[in-house]
């Protein structure tokens, strides 16, 4: 008797085992293809193992790009990314493609760094032109990571964990980056991952200490306020600069959490000074991407115990349009609750007048690029003292950072400077060390019972 369905179609042996080799999604080969192509070339050279190159590329920015246009939209990027790259790659190459927007290569022909690195090149180019949504082009960037055999590696997995390394330190250098594995870059990548534990144990333990240099009126050198720097100094590593491990924490997703420990405890101290003394405060570029940050600040400031009229956060230009629309908003909820807010590094930006015209900011820093040139320099004498004109009809107060020089600190007592910081004030001390500084530099300071 005849069954009433209709027969499910024969799935031949051969067939299975294609579609177990292949990426439903753009008709490349998969990892487990890679691998036995790998293993394949590694065998046909083990009695003279001639090098040969895998590469792993991934697409820089592409999750947003999926999340605001759609899956869909983003499965016809890989498509185009899958065409370009078997049009691009050389005879004989092979290109797969493995989880989400990542794709690798295999490279017979490409034998050393440079041939690798010229290539990454190549590929970055094509794989930089706009992609076609119908309805709109999107472009992308690209990061390369390379491993060349035998040296990065003799089996397939160690090849293909040495190229991921070196894809980690290009996503780390920024987007369209191509690095070649070597010996010295995962080193770098060790020390980088020692030192990104022990400084999430550090702020576990609560030892990332706080420094505070002093922000004085120039016509007579009064301080008028501090701001706050980080400092850590760690039993094994020594100290690390916070031009490392602030970065580090921003790289890995725990900025949040340094940057909290680190408010919550100037806070604390700026609770010991007069209170006509502000607070300066510093955040990062992921700080201005996440809408809860004012809140997060907000409630800091509420457990402590200090007016928020006394802080001032710093921000650069660069923090800003990372996320333009999220950094606005949360300039406007700090704002609202008294909080004032300080362009930092003005000056180095590629459109900082442009920042100042579309974000309210109560001052601006001038970079020490121009202080440290001031009397030496024509040319950075006259751009600080336009800026000086600019920020008066605005408004704005200005702070010279990087003055080191009394000749320095009377340049811009002429050019109307009303603000300045660095070593010929003072340089960063801890918060005991702050509160001696005010013994001796604020006439109305009286000392605590702790410094008394």
């Amino acid at each position: 008797m005849k069954s009433a369905g209709r027969s499910l179609p024969q799935v031949s042996q051969n067939e299975l085992q294609a579609m177990a080799y292949r990426d439903p999604l753009t008709g490349l080969g998969n990892r487990y293809r890679l691998r036995d192509k790998v293993r394949l070339i590694a065998a046909e050279r083990a009695d003279d193992p001639a090098p040969f190159t895998v590469g792993i590329v991934n697409l820089d920015g592409f999750k947003p790009i999926n999340d605001l246009f759609g899956s869909q939209a983003g499965d016809d990027i890989l498509c185009q990314v899958a065409h370009r790259l078997k049009a691009c790659i050389p005879d004989g190459a092979t290109v797969t493609r493995h989880d989400g927007d990542e794709f690798a290569f295999l490279l017979p022909l490409v034998f050393e760094k440079t041939s690798a690195e010229r290539l990454g090149q190549m590929i970055k180019e094509v794989l930089s032109a706009p992609y076609d949504l119908g309805d709109r082009n999107v472009r992308l960037s690209a990061s390369f990571g390379f491993a060349v055999y035998p040296f990065a590696g003799e089996e397939f997995e160690e090849l293909m964990k040495s190229a991921e390394t070196a894809l980690y330190r290009s996503k780390r250098r920024g987007r369209g980056q191509i690095t070649v594995y070597s010996r010295e870059i995962a080193q770098e990548m060790k020390r980088s991952t020692q030192l990104e534990q022990a400084l999430r144990n550090a702020i576990i333990a609560d030892s990332v200490e706080v420094h505070f240099q002093p922000i004085v009126r120039i016509r007579d050198a009064s301080v008028v306020g501090f701001e706050a720097l980080a400092r850590w100094n760690d039993p094994d590593l020594g100290f690390v600069s916070p031009a490392v491990f602030v970065p580090l924490a921003e790289e890995r997703g725990f900025i949040d959490a340094l940057s909290d420990t680190l408010l919550r405890k100037a806070a604390e101290a700026a609770l010991s000074w007069p209170r006509e003394l502000f607070l300066s405060f510093n955040l990062s570029s992921a700080q201005l991407m996440d809408p809860g940050t004012a809140g997060t600040i907000l409630a800091t400031l509420g457990r402590v115990g200090l007016d928020p009229a006394r802080l001032e956060l710093e921000i650069t230009e660069t923090a800003v349009m990372t996320s333009a629309d999220t950094a606005e908003r949360i300039i406007a909820e700090l704002r609202q609750s008294g909080v004032r807010i300080s362009l930092d590094d003005f000056g180095t930006g590629q459109s900082s007048l442009g920042r100042l015209r579309d974000f309210t900011f109560d001052k601006v820093k001038i970079d020490r690029a121009f202080i440290s040139r001031i009397t030496t320099d024509r040319a950075s004498e006259h751009i600080v003292k336009a800026i000086i004109a600019m920020c008066d009809g605005l408004d704005l107060q200005v702070v010279a950072e990087g003055i080191e020089e009394w000749a320095d600190a009377e340049k811009l007592k002429t050019l109307g400077c009303a603000m300045g910081q660095g070593y010929y004030y003072g340089r960063p001390v801890d918060a005991a060390a702050t509160l001696r500084y005010l013994q001796t530099h604020h006439r109305d300071f009286l000392p605590t019972q702790e410094t008394a």
